[in-house]
């Protein structure tokens, strides 16, 4: 994995990068890019109704739809899960402060949680989740593919890049008033 990290005093800018050596079996799983990208047409679907199942379920919170003009995500929190084998790339869920705190909260049962540890793993289990749903959505890449951990970023004023050089994938809806994006970006 190839990480750059640039930071000033208020901002900070972070590129991953991560290429998977396949086994010869895997590899020939994988659909060339163009395959692929017809492939992806209905994943947009896929991926929405992976994120608005698991919140239900997990989160206890119906996701709306955004209307209208689509608001630009306040992202003080990223949580980030690879993906390697017959689908490379990387699912990411950002969204506000506010936003990862109710998660949190709710899937503890608490009213209220302060920023901190269980806010941060709530965050990054909820983008596994989601992961592990919208893969598993695929019947040709449910089983051969693998997700990392999770990683969480939080801060404020950043931007992460991702080096994925194939289809890109996102959706955002309205989390308790805030919306939140789900982004799924693909190697080719």
């Amino acid at each position: 994995m190839d990480a750059t990290l640039n930071s000033s005093r208020e901002r900070v800018e972070i590129q991953l990068s991560a290429k998977v050596a396949r086994p010869a079996s895997l590899a020939k799983a994988a659909p060339p890019a163009a395959t692929t990208e017809r492939a992806c047409e209905g994943w947009h679907d896929l991926l929405m109704n992976a994120t608005c199942e698991v919140f239900e379920v997990m989160v206890g919170s119906t996701l709306g739809r955004v209307t209208g003009r689509v608001p630009k995500v306040v992202a003080d929190f990223t949580a980030m899960v690879g993906m390697a084998g017959s689908l490379c790339g990387m699912l990411s869920l950002r969204g506000p402060s506010e936003s990862a705190k109710r998660i949190a909260a709710n899937m503890l049962g608490v009213d209220d949680v302060s920023i901190g540890a269980s806010v941060l793993d709530a965050f990054g289990e909820v983008c596994n989740m989601i992961a592990g749903s919208f893969k598993s959505r695929i019947p040709a890449v449910a089983d051969g593919c693998s997700l990392s951990v999770p990683t969480v970023i939080s801060g404020r004023d950043y931007s992460l890049h991702s080096l994925a050089d194939g289809a890109r994938l996102e959706v955002i809806l309205n989390f308790e008033g805030s919306p939140i994006s789900v982004t799924l970006d693909l190697h080719s």
